[in-house]
């Protein structure tokens, strides 16, 4: 085995564990502020997986879209809509807990079987080089044009959500004309100013 193999198997090692550690941290945390910063260090794995596979547009692309737009995004609505609000019992939590457990592990035994099936080659295609951001726009505003203008209408969706989610203290009857906003306001409780009378 040579050093730059190692050192490959090495990095892949080191990045596999940084996605399957902060993926678990993500989804047990219980502060999802925290959890929210963990997704973005696993989107960062992710990228550096996507060097190690020499595809470096698709890292770049990884980086600027997933930890620069789609995280900010994510910790922005969790700043806009965590408020301090008393839990309440969930009703039915050990089925639902027993249910999503029971499609992660099938999700979890088809991966297993993809990559036990799949007869991969050895050492694998070569790289696409400086051509690949030429293919992948090609391929992004033919075949995939839909699928990536979807996923910018959902993203802008999520975004209007959390808003909306935010200020629906305020918002009670109208979002459209701001009558709404407006009653609000003017109904809001004045705190009453405290004068001096030893002045007077």
């Amino acid at each position: 085995m040579t050093i730059a193999t190692s050192t490959e198997l090495i990095c892949f090692l080191i990045l596999g564990a940084v996605v399957v550690i902060g993926s678990l941290g993500v989804v047990l945390l219980a502060n999802i502020v925290y959890s929210a910063f963990l997704l973005g260090g696993v989107f960062m794995a992710v990228a550096g997986l996507y060097l190690l596979l020499n595809a470096s547009f698709v890292a770049a692309a990884q980086v600027l879209v997933y930890v620069g737009a789609v995280n900010v995004l994510i910790l922005f609505a969790i700043m806009l809509v965590n408020k301090r609000e008393d839990l309440k019992p969930i009703e039915g939590l050990a089925l639902r807990r027993l249910l999503s457990g029971g499609v992660c592990l099938g999700l979890l035994a088809l991966l297993f079987r993809v990559a036990l099936t799949t007869p991969w080659a050895v050492p694998g295609p070569a790289a696409v080089g400086a051509g690949a951001t030429e293919r992948i726009g090609e391929h992004l505003f033919t075949d995939y044009l839909l699928p990536f203008e979807l996923a910018s209408v959902l993203l802008l969706m999520a975004m209007i959500g959390a808003i909306v989610l935010a200020r629906r203290d305020v918002l009670d009857a109208d979002v459209g004309t701001g009558d709404a906003v407006n009653q609000a306001l003017v109904e809001k409780p004045q705190t009453p100013l405290l004068i001096d009378e030893s002045r007077s």
